[in-house]
């Protein structure tokens, strides 16, 4: 049932969020995409989340899919999030958290088109080695919880192939 949960949202250490940033997919296809969508589909539908997904590769959407009441509004959201991965090279969530403990919250940066990039939970980028080669990336529950879905929905890929790949 939406908006029945009553479990306190997850939260996240800069130093948990920086874990993320050893997994490497390895070299990537269309297919391998589309396995990773599917894969986030499942856990999606496993914890009855109103969540859209997109699985990108060097630019370009593989894979997206909207459950529930998710829709054409979360398009602006999964490309402003997967933006800020692919800039920074770290998950959405972990930039956000990044910045605010510096002190100078992402959105008052000068240097940033905030139309085109939202540093809030739900991407994380997918890494062959040290190169970023494309992004996971959810929408539509609160940003904890997009980010939280992804991480596990990335992991769960990984495990499926053996592991990291690389």
């Amino acid at each position: 049932m939406l908006g029945a949960v009553t479990e306190p949202l997850p939260t996240f250490t800069v130093a948990e969020l920086e874990d993320l940033n050893a997994l490497s997919v390895g070299e990537m296809t269309a297919d391998d995409a589309v396995d990773l969508g599917l894969v986030t589909i499942a856990l999606i539908r496993e914890r009855d989340l109103n969540l859209a997904v997109d699985v990108t590769l060097r630019g370009h959407s593989m894979f997206r899919a909207k459950l529930k009441n998710t829709g054409p509004e979360n398009d602006f959201w999964l490309d402003a999030k997967a933006a800020v991965a692919v800039r920074f090279g770290e998950p959405s969530l972990l930039v956000k958290l990044r910045h605010l403990e510096a002190g100078t919250p992402f959105e008052e940066r000068t240097d940033v088109d905030h139309s085109k990039f939202k540093a809030h939970g739900g991407s994380i980028p997918l890494r062959n080695g040290d190169e970023v080669v494309g992004t996971i990336t959810v929408s539509g529950e609160p940003d904890v919880v997009d980010h939280e879905v992804a991480a596990e929905a990335l992991r769960r890929y990984l495990r499926q192939r053996g592991g990291e790949r690389g």
